[in-house]
């Protein structure tokens, strides 16, 4: 059970962090990467090639333009997931509709903006279809999540 986080900028790195800790809660080895779509393109391509057949799946955080998820989707058959950054005048909504808005054949799945524990929870549920011991973590997961709001009302 592999997840790679590959981030444009080391800038990135506090919106990953809820991510990784999540994946990492649930037995998933992660690495974070910084690779630019921009400013590093052949290594970013050599990397996902070099990786794709250990990963399970790819979580791309890209602000502003956000061509990070596109190519990396270009250059595996892996799962990608998108995770729009919260970035210039527009606060992210053009990373968002940049990432929602891949050319046909060339998906990428995508979260909200700055939505790191739910873009770690879709990749979860992405390899629980390969890794039976993630589906009955998830589950457990989402009991306390449910236990949580129910006890909610008790600590008011």
């Amino acid at each position: 059970m592999f997840v790679s986080i590959i981030i444009g900028s080391t800038s990135d790195l506090d919106v990953v962090r809820p991510a990784v800790s999540l994946l990492k809660e649930f037995g998933v080895e992660v690495e974070v990467k910084v690779l630019s779509a921009h400013r590093t393109p052949k290594e970013l391509v050599d990397y996902v090639e070099s990786v794709s057949g250990k990963v399970d799946v790819f979580i791309t955080a890209a602000g502003l333009a956000a061509a990070l998820p596109g190519v990396v989707a270009a250059h595996t058959l892996k799962p990608v997931i998108g995770l729009p950054v919260r970035a210039g005048a527009l606060q992210g909504i053009d990373a968002l509709l940049s990432i929602v808005q891949m050319p046909p054949g060339m998906p990428v799945a995508t979260v909200g903006i700055g939505k790191a524990k739910n873009a770690a929870l879709l990749a979860i549920e992405i390899m629980a279809l390969k890794y039976p011991e993630l589906e009955e973590k998830l589950r457990k997961y989402r009991q306390s999540q449910r236990e949580k709001v129910l006890n909610a009302e008790v600590n008011l």
